[in-house]
């Protein structure tokens, strides 16, 4: 019996016995399974527009939005730094574009990073426990539970995407804890574009965030539907994607 379907069996007999509230910290891949309002979609894929992000200069509403839904940890070591969403200087995020005479405030310029959800993802394949796979839909996931903090795919992925706990990470939460699975020292985490917020109907929390404010620097949606907006932005820009060259295909899209 597969190890999903021994603990699937679990939580039924605990939540029979009134420990279902254990079950759900246990298994947080249980919240993301779809319901009657979830979002849908082939091929989930995200588009950042970075000149609305940079026309809000400092801004980090997404990045705190997002580690505050998934109890992020704020680590004070930068050695042991825990992020899924975060801002690179866009000389590290697209090398390839940079040249001798681009301006020096251009190479510095903030510029947003998370998983790349990609078609072929070099995580998936060094995995050595299936901890991490991907999704019919596209996502990258990621079960903690299953992590047996080798780091192959921190090593494997060439985006920098993958933080690891070399802390405790519930002792640096930032707050009072969300209803989202906490992790442990020693796993890895990273993005997963929100599946457990999918699943009720509700887009990733940066999203949510960014479009609060009336920046929308951050548009998701199904790449596979012609009518969504991310069909539109991918249609009708001169779109940028991070080492195109490595074959990994990856499904966040850059308006630089």
């Amino acid at each position: 019996m597969r190890r999903r379907s021994f603990l699937k069996i679990a939580g039924l007999s605990l939540a029979g016995a009134g420990g279902l509230p254990v079950v759900k910290a246990l298994v947080p891949g249980e919240r993301t399974e779809p319901g009657p309002a979830a979002l849908r979609g082939k091929r989930w894929a995200m588009v950042v527009d970075q000149r609305k992000c940079n026309a809000k200069p400092g801004c980090q509403v997404c990045i705190e939005a997002c580690h505050r839904a998934h109890n992020v940890p704020a680590v004070k070591d930068p050695r042991h730094e825990v992020k899924w969403l975060w801002k690179e200087h866009l000389e590290n995020v697209f090398p390839e574009r940079v040249t001798p005479y681009l301006p020096a405030e251009v190479k510095a310029r903030p510029t947003m990073v998370l998983c790349n959800h990609c078609d072929d993802p070099p995580c998936v394949r060094v995995c050595p426990t299936e901890a991490t796979w991907r999704r019919p839909d596209g996502i990258v996931m990621m079960d903690e539970h299953r992590c047996i903090g080798c780091r192959y795919c921190i090593t494997g992925c060439p985006y920098g995407a993958r933080s690891f706990n070399f802390e405790d990470p519930r002792l640096s939460l930032r707050g009072d804890p969300t209803d989202y699975p906490t992790r442990t020292k020693g796993v890895v985490e990273k993005c997963t574009f929100c599946t457990e917020r999918l699943a009720e109907g509700r887009p990733p929390a940066c999203v949510e965030a960014c479009q609060a404010i009336d920046v929308g620097a951050l548009v998701f949606g199904d790449a596979a539907d012609p009518g969504s907006a991310v069909s539109a932005l991918l249609r009708g820009n001169d779109l940028a994607r991070r080492k195109p060259s490595l074959g990994t295909s990856p499904h966040v899209f850059y308006i630089l």
